[in-house]
């Protein structure tokens, strides 16, 4: 196949649909429901378990978000002593941030919250009640790309490369969800190493780029060669040497086994679902403020109403999503980065409003189906640096919420000296001198565990003692 020039590139359309014929191969996009069922399907049905992972980009602050301290105690004066610095103070500049950690307000019926979060958190703190915070996690690196594939994976990379399947792919290829697109990851990498093709994540940049990939080609796209043309036009005819050519390697069979699956999705307009400029999507615009923003679908918000829309329309039963960047901040950026988080964390409060209050067809709510993780590759420095950052540091937290967890829970600790990861007892979760860190396997083990799959892939236990 001609390789594409790069001014192509500037043609979404083409460059997306192109995407789309290769992440649809095999039997990806219908996750094994006959093409017939689907196409005369008009409701798609919610999975009974949903799940969405939430990547925070570049490394957080986690005494701005999960494992704050009390400036009162973690002085400036005392840093030489603690190697702790909260800077809070640096915040007072944005009157959205507080100078001390938020208490969350008690839910009625909840109990009274047993922990506290950092500034940037804001009114995600309010849904104390459907969380387990877990701290002191021993990331064992300090390179991005490593800890990031480390988390995805619950696996430690070799070198950089990942190792195993992502764990939305895991789900999915065991769960084998019949709803149209299984998995979507968008702006997260997503791995496969042992399942079909119907366990892969249809890989999106964003919006626009979903949209057009379910979207049917116009007929003014152009393609570069004949073999592209007739591999990926949903009515094109075999071809003879060089389709025969792809069709030894598999390559060909997977493409002409796609098209009706592509053809089937276009057809039920799952597309129009993701328009939310449309009139018929006016209630999604009005709850996550999307009508008086620049850029409106492109924002964390909009992110975040993409992931409501495939999980409640039951289009999808995994979504990886990356909900905030900018965040390897190594410079006088305590504002910046605090702000970067809130802009995320916000987007996540709407995520988990909206899903509260949708009714499940299951029964209760969609918070009651659904399992959150948000996740960093690593933490900063609780001490702030010559250039008034912070840099990499080890001890990482993470939040998980929702369905197969116990709730208004805070497991782990890192130390009141420079924050280093805690040991825990890992049967029972008490702090304890001659027990174990936490790492991002037990994370993982513990989110499968939660839909009671098997986790024996992350060679350790899940944290049992979360599980509901």
């Amino acid at each position: 196949m001609k390789k594409t020039p790069q001014e192509d590139l500037s043609s979404p359309e083409r460059r997306t649909f192109l995407k789309a014929g290769a992440g649809f191969m095999g039997s990806l996009l219908l996750g094994g429901i006959p093409f017939k069922a689907v196409a005369q399907a008009t409701n798609l049905a919610a999975p009974d378990r949903c799940f969405v992972f939430v990547y925070f980009s570049g490394g957080w602050d986690q005494l701005l978000a999960f494992d704050p301290r009390d400036p009162a105690v973690f002085t400036a004066d005392r840093v030489a002593e603690t190697r702790i610095m909260p800077g809070y103070n640096l915040l007072s500049t944005d009157s959205r941030f507080q100078q001390v950690p938020i208490v969350p307000k008690e839910r009625a019926g909840a109990g009274a919250p047993t922990m506290t979060f950092g500034p940037a958190v804001g009114a995600l703190s309010d849904h104390y009640d459907l969380m387990t915070v877990v701290r002191g996690i021993n990331m064992s690196t300090l390179t991005h790309e490593v800890g990031y594939r480390y988390f995805l994976t619950g696996k430690m990379p070799i070198g950089s490369a990942a190792r195993g399947s992502s764990t939305a792919t895991e789900i999915v290829g065991q769960m084998k969800p019949t709803v149209p697109i299984p998995s979507i990851a968008q702006g997260v990498e997503s791995y496969n190493d042992r399942y079909g093709g119907y366990a892969n994540a249809l890989r999106v940049s964003g919006l626009a780029d979903l949209v057009l990939t379910l979207d049917p080609p116009s007929a003014a796209r152009q393609l570069d060669s004949e073999i592209e043309k007739s591999l990926i036009d949903l009515n094109g005819q075999p071809i003879t040497c060089e389709e025969q050519a792809l069709t030894a390697r598999g390559v060909g069979t997977a493409y002409e086994s796609s098209r009706g699956q592509m053809q089937t999705v276009m057809e039920n307009k799952l597309s129009d679902s993701f328009r939310f400029q449309l009139a018929a999507n006016q209630s999604v615009r009005d709850f996550y403020g999307l009508n008086n923003q620049s850029y409106p679908y492109n924002s964390a918000a909009g992110r975040a109403a993409m992931v409501a829309t495939a999980l409640k329309k039951g289009i999808s039963q995994c979504v990886s999503i990356n909900l905030a960047g900018g965040l390897d901040t190594h410079f006088g950026t305590q504002v910046t980065h605090a702000s970067n988080q809130r802009a995320g964390f916000d987007a996540l409060n709407l995520l988990v409003n909206d899903l509260r209050q949708t009714a499940h067809p299951g029964g209760g709510n969609f918070m009651d189906h659904t399992t959150i993780l948000v996740f960093s590759e690593f933490a900063r420095t609780p001490t702030i640096n010559a250039t008034g950052g912070r840099d990499h540091h080890l001890s990482n937290s993470c939040l998980l919420m929702g369905a197969g967890i116990k709730h208004n829970r805070v497991v782990g600790r890192s130390g009141d000296i420079g924050m280093s990861p805690g040991l825990v007892d890992l049967r029972t979760g008490a702090n304890d001198p001659n027990g174990s860190n936490i790492f991002p396997e037990h994370i993982i083990a513990t989110v499968l565990a939660s839909a009671k799959l098997d986790y024996s892939i992350t060679r350790v236990d899940p944290l049992r003692f979360i599980l509901a």
